[in-house]
């Protein structure tokens, strides 16, 4: 079995960013070698996800709007968390849309069904944030 590990950076310059990453996972799966496998895409900051859904800009919205309903960035005074820092509806935020993501790997193709591509999504951003790539298989 082989493996493969990469860090993936990004340049976040709102607080908030839904980036679709499945061409950089293709890239990782092209470099890997790997035909037949796992590929696990995981955040690795504990205000921002990974997640997989469609690639269209009105969801992006919703998405938006649904986690400002549930988890309201301000008023900041509203979260206990938020003595030292102002992003605790980030945390929350992440918690709602997960922390990765793992998908097949089939003839060397990552294994989707219809529409799904891979998203990094940043709920505390404006600074470099990253993503890790794992994948083990044959």
């Amino acid at each position: 079995m082989k493996s493969y590990r990469k860090e993936l950076w990004f340049d976040i310059k709102q607080r908030r960013e839904f980036i679709n990453i499945t061409p950089n996972i293709n890239q990782c799966l092209t470099e890997s070698g790997i035909k037949e496998g796992l590929a696990l895409v995981n955040a690795m900051h504990i205000t921002s996800s990974v997640f997989i859904n469609d690639d269209e800009s009105g969801l992006h919205h919703d998405f938006e709007l649904w986690l400002e309903t549930l988890a309201p960035e301000k008023p900041y005074s509203q979260y206990k968390h938020n003595s030292y820092e102002d992003n605790a509806d980030a945390h929350l935020k992440r918690t709602i849309m997960g922390r990765e993501v793992v998908v097949a790997i089939t003839n060397g193709k990552l294994d989707f069904g219809p529409w799904e591509q891979i998203f990094y999504g940043e709920f505390d951003g404006k600074r470099r944030k990253r993503v890790l790539v794992k994948i083990i298989g044959e």
